[in-house]
Order: C-alpha cells, then structure tokens, then sequence
C-alpha cells in the first residue's frame, strides 16, 4: 500500500492535503449533490433562474443550491461533450478526482471504465464509497496517489481529463505524466481557471483566490507552452469565461456563500482571469523544444 509520505512530498502538497481535509465538512461542496449523488469540487457554468433572488429566504436556499449543482454538472458536461466518442472498452484517467462527480459522469454517458486520482484520502473513500452505492465500482476506482505520479503503467488510458485541478500542480511535472500514462492518439481535455496573461502577470484578486483556495494559478499562455512541449495538440479552445460569471452571482445568494464570491466576479469583470477548456490529442513526438 502506498504511503502516504510518499502520495504527499512537499510542503506545499501538504498544505494542499491539510486545506482540503480541514474544508471536508464545508455545506457548499455536499449539499447541492445529495439529490443525485453527483458531488463536485468544481464550479459552474451557463445562467440561473433570477427570480431566485426574489424568495423569501427559507425558500431561497434550497433553490439556490439546485441552481448551483445544475451548473456545476453543465460545466462537467463541456467535458464529457469534447470527448466526443468514447467505446466502452476504453479507459479514462480523471486526475483530481474530488468526490468522483466527473468520474460518475463519464461513466454514465460513455459505459467505460474511469480512474480516479486524488490525494486527499477522506475524498477518496467518499467517492468508493459511492461507486459501491452506484454499483459501479468494478468500473470507477478511486486512488490515494499524486496525479503527478499516477503509478499507471506507459500507455495504459486513452483519455485523460482534469476538471479545475492543474491550478494544484506545476505543469512541466503533470503534463509529461499525462503524456506518460496516455496512449499515442489519445486525447486529453482540460477545465482550468487561469491567469490572462495577454492584460495582467497578476492582481490582488488573483492573490486572495490563490490564498483561499491553497492553489498557484497558472498564466493562460503557460498552458499551451507545456501542453506543446509533451505532445498535446490543441483542436478545440474554449473561452467560457463570460458563462463562468453567473456562477459566482448565484454563490453571493447563497446562504453558505464563502466570501470568496466577490474576488471573483471583481476578477473576471476586470478580465484578469479566464475560464478554459482546451482539448488535445497526444500526438507523441510533435512536442517543441525550447525553455
């Protein structure tokens, strides 16, 4: 069994771990997916029902909360839509895996089988646990380990995806992996918040979200340069970033909004910020070198 010295291997992976298992109790990450059992760590997209703000607030929240989870599933499905086809016999690394909202979600479309990378271990049961409940867990796994060391053999998945994770992680360490574990032909898909780089190196809106969230967001031009180096082709860019701002109205409604809601929205009306998908194909030996 791996250790978990050996899962975690600096201070800041261990200030990642403490963060998330002092938030493991946190309203706004379990209670918008106890209806349908999908659980995210992620955020949302698309507009919500704005006659929400109007109600009474006893009957504001739990409508809220559904506005929420209906987001975060549509921003789930960006993903799941970019893969296009995916035969049942094929095999997905979802590295990050959270709670297994995205794993489950991938499973139930395409039938195949999903593994889940994570290194906060309550997380994890959390999600086998589910899996069991689901009676999927011949096909979703859920893994203790580093998604910048998976522990999977070269070539094993077809697919990886990463849903609002890589802002965890220097990528000139995870993409090599992804590139390692996935076959040629493959395809990677990622969700990722990030810096715009083309207006700002950074703003003290960017720095209270880093320091909220314990991650290092990365510049949006740093994201291609890795992703070119490894061998990821992009096909298919999305700049969601105007759908992304509605999300964090509908959190300033909530009753277990977190204060973070206002950097946000201050963030992305000042454009400091995007919100992207970026879908590859890994195309082995196309990477370019360079610093």
């Amino acid at each position: 069994m791996t250790s978990r010295e050996s899962i975690i291997r600096n201070p800041y992976e261990r200030d990642v771990f403490r963060y998330y298992h002092e938030k493991r109790q946190d309203a706004i990450n379990l209670l918008p997916g106890e209806p349908d059992g999908f659980y995210h760590h992620h955020f949302g997209i698309g507009d919500f029902d704005r006659s929400i703000a109007d109600l009474p607030a006893d009957e504001r929240e739990p409508r809220v909360l559904a506005e929420i989870h209906r987001l975060e599933n549509a921003l789930t499905e960006l993903i799941v839509d970019a893969l296009g086809s995916v035969e049942p016999g094929m095999r997905i690394l979802d590295a990050g895996s959270g709670r297994g909202g995205t794993s489950f979600l991938l499973h139930d479309r395409f039938g195949c089988a999903v593994d889940g990378v994570n290194f906060a271990s309550y997380q994890v049961e959390f999600a086998r646990e589910l899996a069991e409940t689901r009676d999927c867990a011949d096909k979703v796994r859920f893994h203790q380990r580093n998604m910048v060391d998976t522990g999977f053999p070269d070539d094993y998945f077809d697919v990886v995806v990463t849903n609002e994770t890589t802002m965890y992680v220097d990528l000139p360490e995870a993409f090599p992996e992804f590139a390692r574990v996935l076959k040629p032909g493959g395809r990677y898909v990622l969700i990722t918040w990030c810096i715009n780089d083309a207006v700002c190196g950074g703003s003290s809106d960017i720095d209270q979200i880093d320091k909220n969230y314990v991650s290092k967001m990365h510049p949006r031009g740093r994201y291609f340069a890795e992703l070119a180096k490894h061998g990821f082709v992009p096909h298919h860019v999305l700049d969601f970033s105007r759908d992304a701002v509605p999300y964090w109205e509908l959190r300033q409604l909530s009753q277990h909004r977190t204060g973070i809601e206002e950097a946000y929205l201050s963030a992305y009306q000042q454009d400091a910020i995007q919100e992207i998908l970026v879908a590859t194909d890994h195309v082995p030996g196309s990477g370019v070198r360079g610093d």
